[in-house]
C-alpha cells in the first residue's frame, strides 16, 4: 500500500509503498478514508536528531477515519464495513486517568512506550492503518468523512480547552481566540454553539480573519504589537474571561496575559514553545495559565454529536495521498484556510 513517511531527519515526507498490515489480536485493521494534516507534524519533523523521539521511517496522519476491513481476534462491537473515527491519544487502558476516559493524560503511557497513530505509532496517512484496540474507534455513521476527520484533534482538542473555561464564559463575557486556523475556526462555532460570550479572534492575515467572521466571530483583530490594547478596547478595558491561544508561539502568550481579564482563563493550546510567567503582578489577579492536551474519549463523542447537529463544521481543502507532501508545504507557509485532508483511496 501506499503510506507519507517522514523517513529522514530534516527532510520533506515522502509518499512510499510499504507492506499491507494485518491486525493481530485485539487489533481493528481500517482502510482509511481521510487523514487530517495538522501543525503538530510540522512541529514534529523541526526537531532536530538529538532530540528526535520517535523511530523512522514515521507514517504520519494523527488523525483519521475509516471503514472497518478486518477484525483480530477477540475484536468485539464493530463489524466490517463499520465507519468511524480514530481517538489519537492512545493510553494504557488501565490507569485512573484512562479509566476515565482521559487516554490523553495517560499515567503510563511513557512506561509502556505507547503512541498515538502518526506521533510514533504508524499513522492514518496510508491506504490503511492498525487501530490498537476497539475502544480507540466511535461511530461515525451519517457524517461526512472529510468534515469528520479534523474533528478528531481539531474540533477535540479546542472542545476540551473550552469546556474547562465554560463557568466563565457567561451572558456578558468575552473569549478571544489567537490563531483562527485549523483548530482555531472550530473554536470559534464551538463557542458560539456553547456559550453565550462574545468572541473576539484575533490572526495575521486578512483571509484568516475572513474565516473567523464567516464562522461567527463578532470581532476580528488582527495579531500584532496593537492587539492587546484592541482587546482592551473592546471589552471597555475589562479583558476576556477566557483566552484560548492556538499558536503558542512568545508574542500570542504574551498577548493572551496582557488580555486576560482579573480571574480569568489562558489557555496555552498551540505548541510554538512561548511561556507566560505566573506570579504576583505577572498577569492580572487570580488569572489561571493552563496548557491541555487533545480530549478524553467521551469528549469525541460529544463533539461529533455537536456535528450530527449542525453546530460545527470544519473549512476542508482536500489532497490525494500523493499530493500530501504539497499539503505539508502549504501548510508551513500558511496558504491553508481551515483544515488539509488527505484522501488515501480517493
Amino acid at each position: 500500500m501506499k503510506a507519507l513517511q517522514y523517513r529522514t531527519v530534516g527532510a520533506a515526507p515522502e509518499v512510499v509503498t510499504v507492506p499491507d498490515p494485518e491486525p493481530g489480536p485485539g487489533e481493528v485493521l481500517l482502510k482509511v478514508t481521510a487523514a487530517g494534516v495538522c501543525h503538530s507534524d510540522i512541529a514534529v519533523m523541526s526537531w532536530p536528531a538529538e532530540n528526535f523521539p520517535y523511530e523512522l521511517p514515521l507514517t504520519l496522519g494523527h488523525e483519521g477515519v475509516g471503514t472497518v476491513a478486518a477484525l483480530g481476534a477477540g475484536v468485539t462491537g464493530f463489524v466490517e464495513g463499520d465507519a468511524v473515527a480514530v481517538y489519537g491519544p492512545w493510553g494504557c487502558g488501565a490507569c485512573l486517568k484512562c479509566a476515565e476516559g482521559k487516554e490523553n493524560y495517560c499515567l503510563r503511557a511513557e512506561e509502556l512506550n505507547i503512541r498515538p497513530p502518526g506521533l510514533g505509532a504508524p499513522g492514518s496517512m496510508a491506504e490503511y492503518m492498525i487501530v490498537d484496540d476497539a475502544r480507540h474507534l466511535a461511530p461515525i455513521a451519517g457524517l461526512d468523512p472529510v468534515a469528520t476527520v479534523p474533528l478528531t484533534d481539531a474540533g477535540l482538542t479546542p472542545y476540551h480547552a473550552i469546556k474547562r473555561s465554560l463557568p466563565k464564559l457567561v451572558p456578558g463575557s468575552t473569549a478571544v481566540v489567537i490563531g483562527t486556523g485549523g483548530l482555531g475556526h472550530v473554536a470559534i462555532q464551538l463557542l458560539r454553539a456553547m456559550t453565550a460570550c462574545r468572541v473576539v479572534a484575533l490572526d495575521v492575515s486578512e483571509d484568516k480573519l475572513s474565516l473567523a467572521r464567516t464562522v461567527g466571530a463578532h470581532q476580528a483583530v488582527l495579531s500584532d504589537a496593537a492587539a492587546a490594547g484592541k482587546v482592551r478596547e473592546i471589552t471597555g478595558g475589562r479583558g476576556a474571561e477566557a483566552v484560548f491561544d492556538f499558536v503558542g508561539v512568545q508574542p500570542t502568550v504574551e498577548t493572551a496575559g496582557a488580555v486576560a481579564a482579573v480571574e480569568g482563563d489562558v489557555t496555552i493550546v498551540g505548541i510554538g514553545g512561548g511561556t507566560l510567567p505566573v506570579g504576583f503582578g505577572a498577569t492580572n489577579f487570580e488569572v489561571n495559565v493552563s496548557a491541555p492536551y487533545w480530549g478524553s474519549r467521551a469528549e469525541l463523542i460529544e463533539v461529533l454529536d455537536l456535528a450530527r447537529a449542525g453546530a460545527v463544521s470544519v473549512h476542508t481543502e482536500t489532497f490525494s495521498l500523493d499530493d500530501a507532501p504539497k499539503a505539508y508545504e502549504l501548510l508551513h507557509h500558511g496558504k491553508i484556510n481551515g483544515r488539509a485532508v488527505i484522501l488515501p483511496n480517493g
